[in-house]
């Protein structure tokens, strides 16, 4: 059994790394690698589409930041959906200059439904020829000064759907919000960057993003109602056979979690919407990659695929052994003993390389990081168990229903005090 128990842990080991090994590589282009740079010819015009729930306390920072962009105000049109809001969410905007639509429907409840909602109305209302292109952020965000001036240079330059960098309004608020935070750094530098510096395809990270009328209007609206419409929409785009770009210099912040408990909640229906995700598009990725030959089908399937499940895997396995050898073995202590040490290693292994992303990470990018050198290095620390939390996590989405449920933001930025 001890040479059985050894095959599998090694098999695992090998499996694991020839799935995920190539983001190694990412790290070291990352770092090695500079940035596309884009020029535009034109100044296009651009629909700001923006779904709020209860968000008077933070949509007008917003509203400010897009009206205070370095870009030409009349090609830039603000449309906001307060969706079954309770507060005074449409009146901050209205008086803000925004055009509001106001939905309620309790039924078909989500960031997506929303959207389409608002769609529809700018359908009916002013058509989408009006607008080239549209912008898609969550009501907590502000925007960098030159967003839509970055955002520009790449749709003019051919790409339909555009990804930006996000960045944090509250990194030092907890070990929680700067555990999300560095995670989206490190998508920004060693994801996204990597895949437009080799001509891979991105992938939409929740808000800020960008997509062109032809998309929208392909899509009859907004089409995408899983749990995680942005991996959905992501995915969907890749099997169309657009590559969604990155602009690594339109820069925007966002609101993270502070409690556990809210991360709890956010991150379940994230981790359900992935496993929604790899369900109904797993095998179409996965056939993409191996008839078209194109590593975009493939990195995409990866990021979607249930990683930590795979990870656990090992010590679900092990466990499983060291119960059989004590109930069926007469001397049991070398199977114990291989199973033990290999359950140790795959934590600390994991630790150890979590620690050296989130280090890796926050050096790379810590002039983008609003934070003290002590909450940094806090972070680096404590990364590693930020993204431990995924695992409890991964098991009980399989298994639990899961609705969509807003988060309440309350943290007000300008977009004045990061725009240095």
């Amino acid at each position: 059994m001890v040479d059985v128990v050894k095959g599998i842990n090694d098999f695992l080991g090998i499996f694991f790394f020839v799935c995920f090994g190539y983001q190694i590589l990412y790290l070291f282009l990352g770092l090695i690698r500079k940035p596309k740079q884009f020029q535009a010819a034109k100044e296009h015009s651009y629909a700001v589409l923006i779904p709020a729930r209860n968000e008077e306390g933070v949509i007008g920072e917003l509203i400010k930041s897009i009206q205070a962009q370095n870009y030409p105000a009349d090609k830039l049109h603000i449309f906001v959906c307060a969706d079954n809001c309770t507060d005074r969410t449409a009146e901050v905007a209205r008086s803000l200059g925004a055009t509001v639509y106001e939905r309620q429907n309790k039924t078909l409840v989500g960031k997506g439904y929303t959207l389409n909602y608002l769609l529809s109305c700018i359908a009916d209302d002013y058509t989408f020829e009006n607008f080239e292109g549209f912008f898609v952020f969550d009501a907590d965000n502000i925007l960098d000064k030159n967003f839509v001036l970055e955002m520009n240079k790449v749709f003019d330059n051919g790409y339909k759907v555009i990804t930006s960098y996000r960045n944090s309004k509250n990194f030092a608020s907890s070990w929680i919000s700067s555990g999300y935070s560095v995670w989206f750094l490190r998508e920004n530098r060693f994801l996204n960057n990597v895949r437009m510096i080799n001509h891979t395809g991105c992938m939409i990270s929740g808000t800020g993003f960008l997509m062109s009328r032809e998309i929208v209007e392909r899509n009859g609206g907004w089409k995408h109602h899983l749990l995680t419409e942005d991996l959905e929409f992501s995915v969907d785009t890749a099997l169309a056979g657009d590559r969604i770009g990155y602009a690594g210099k339109a820069v925007f912040y966002d609101e993270q979690p502070i409690t556990f408990a809210d991360s709890w909640k956010q991150r379940m229906r994230w981790v359900k919407g992935g496993y929604q995700v790899f369900s109904r598009y797993g095998a179409k990725l996965l056939s993409s990659a191996v008839k078209q030959r194109d590593f975009t089908y493939y990195d995409i399937f990866m990021m979607v695929s249930p990683a930590m499940l795979v990870t656990l895997l090992g010590a679900v396995i092990n466990s499983i052994f060291i119960v059989l050898a004590t109930v069926f073995m007469e001397y049991p202590m070398d199977v114990i003993g291989l199973c033990s040490v290999a359950i140790v290693f795959s934590f600390l292994s994991f630790y150890l390389m979590m620690f050296a992303v989130g280090a890796l990470t926050v050096v790379s990018e810590r002039k983008h990081i609003y934070a003290s050198k002590w909450a940094k290095l806090k972070a680096v620390a404590t990364f590693p168990v930020y993204v431990f939390t995924y695992a409890p996590l991964a098991l009980t989405a399989l298994f639990r229903k899961v609705e969509w449920k807003p988060i309440s933001h309350t943290i007000v930025k300008s977009a004045e005090e990061f725009n240095h």
